[in-house]
């Protein structure tokens, strides 16, 4: 390219606003196409929830009754408490999906999801003004890091219900700020059927009325407030009723929260080397804040998601990945006072097109190449394991771990009754999971482990096969039979 060439383009960059420079959808083709090339090469990861055993089941359940069960079948210690099933939306569509396209649908399901997402992050940067360079590596960062691959089996981006949280939550943020607000009293009725998370749908309307209280900008607060409402009513338009809010308060500040990884704070997630490129993703935000934040025309509420995520992210680890999410408008916008100009100019709608359309091109292969591995993880429970369970415990009293209860659901669909699963405080009475959390240590209390054994009739017990601390205290102190030894699990009879 020649100076004169050089100065031209930056000349007409600088006369154009900024989405022409875009090509019209070049820049969208572009960026969808690298995320669900790097999602699809993560597609067994996509698999991985401990929980998804569990929806598939109730989704089935679900179809088989025609109703939403009071209580599930697969559990013995439920006593009299009720299932809240706050997924059962997600659990059914998950359950149609399975039965007709099997696991590759349900990954590619995720993928879709994940695409829109790009999308939205992909609109309101642009919509703020940012040049098509700093708008692909805000959004192509933040599509990376809000997945949280390195920390399984906490992601954000996966066969759960965790996954329309994750896309609702950028919908509502961009409808909220493109003041296409009309839409979101719709888009709550299936939000508040699918996940929980429903809630995160009335905190961003709540957070923009503030913002307008703030600047007395009384039309739009007014229209915030009878959309919040409107949102309210919406989200009691479910099977469940009031109820709904029964199980978020189970959920949301429960004693359980503490004993689940996810909700514990960042840095006992934090796992070397997997999080330092999210972690050097944080400090570029923060620095790039403090040097130039004057200097940048961010909205305000772009600002404060982003602040207020990634404290709170600080705090519960699930949260981070709303942070990567609302953080794409502003750091889009300090890339564009930082990046050479000389390298926007090549961002250019031919190359932009011309990347996307090889990478569409690329996608199918990586899926077949992907395909035949995406089923059941065995990483806990595997099919020859399941199969032994079935012929030998049914209708058996087992203690079993937390994270095995999905899988083993999914595996023998209650023909192995399980002892607890991540259902948590939503399924099993308050009493159950506080007994069960005096178990799940590595250094046992042996008293506790007697007294939960003979509280709940245990028959056997299906725990990690490297707890050798239980294993000695079972075999050697109460003379319990190491009857069948997995992979990753290890079952104890009881003589």
């Amino acid at each position: 390219m020649s100076a004169l060439e050089l100065w031209n383009g930056l000349r007409s960059e600088r006369e154009r606003p900024n989405t022409a420079n875009l090509g019209g959808y070049a820049i969208y083709i572009f960026l969808i196409s690298l995320a669900c090339l790097y999602y699809a090469a993560n597609a067994q990861l996509l698999l991985g929830h401990y929980d998804l055993g569990w929806h598939l089941a109730a989704g089935d359940l679900i179809r088989d009754r025609g109703s939403i069960p009071f209580q599930d079948p697969w559990a013995f210690t439920l006593g009299d408490k009720q299932w809240i099933n706050l997924s059962w939306l997600w659990d059914v569509i998950a359950s149609l999906v399975y039965e007709y396209t099997g696991f590759a649908g349900i990954a590619i399901l995720v993928v879709a999801c994940g695409a829109i997402i790009v999308g939205y992050l992909t609109w309101i940067t642009l919509g703020n003004g940012a040049s098509a360079l700093a708008v692909c590596t805000a959004v192509s960062a933040a599509s990376v890091f809000y997945p949280e691959f390195a920390t399984p089996p906490n992601i954000y981006l996966a066969a759960s219900p965790n996954t329309s949280t994750m896309l609702l939550s950028v919908v509502f943020y961009a409808l909220c700020l493109r003041k296409m607000r009309y839409l979101l009293p719709l888009l709550m009725i299936p939000w508040a059927n699918l996940h929980g998370g429903f809630v995160m749908g009335l905190l961003i309307i709540g957070l923009f009325a503030g913002m307008a209280l703030l600047r007395r900008d009384w039309a739009s607060f007014k229209y915030l407030g009878f959309t919040g409402v409107a949102c309210l009513a919406a989200t009691l338009i479910n099977p469940l009723g009031w109820h709904i809010y029964v199980g978020v308060i189970e959920t949301l500040g429960h004693f359980v929260q503490a004993c689940i990884t996810e909700w514990r704070p960042y840095f006992e997630n934090f796992r070397v080397p997997g999080s330092i490129a999210g972690l050097a993703y944080i400090l570029i935000f923060v620095a790039l804040e403090l040097r130039n934040g004057r200097s940048v025309a961010v909205p305000l509420e772009a600002r404060l998601f982003a602040w207020l995520f990634l404290g709170l992210g600080f705090y519960e680890y699930r949260y981070m990945s709303f942070f990567y999410l609302f953080s794409t408008i502003p750091l889009a916008l300090h890339f564009d006072l930082i990046l050479p100009r000389q390298l926007k100019v090549l961002a250019a709608e031919g190359r932009l097109l011309t990347s996307g359309v090889i990478i569409i091109c690329a996608l199918p292969l990586v899926f077949m190449l992907k395909a035949p591995a995406l089923t059941f993880s065995d990483d806990l429970i595997s099919e020859q394991d399941a199969a032994y369970l079935e012929a030998n415990l049914s209708h058996a009293r087992v203690l079993n771990h937390w994270n095995v209860g999905g899988p083993l659901i999914a595996r023998t669909h209650g023909a192995v009754p399980v002892f607890i699963d991540g259902r948590a405080a939503t399924a099993y009475p308050d009493s159950l999971l506080r007994d069960y959390f005096r178990l799940a240590k590595w250094n046992i209390d042996e008293s506790a482990w007697v007294e939960i054994i003979e509280k709940y009739q245990i028959d056997a017990v299906l725990w990690p096969t490297g707890h050798d601390v239980l294993r000695r205290f079972l075999v050697d102190k109460r003379g319990w039979k190491e009857q069948y030894v997995g992979m990753h699990e290890t079952l104890y009879a009881k003589p």
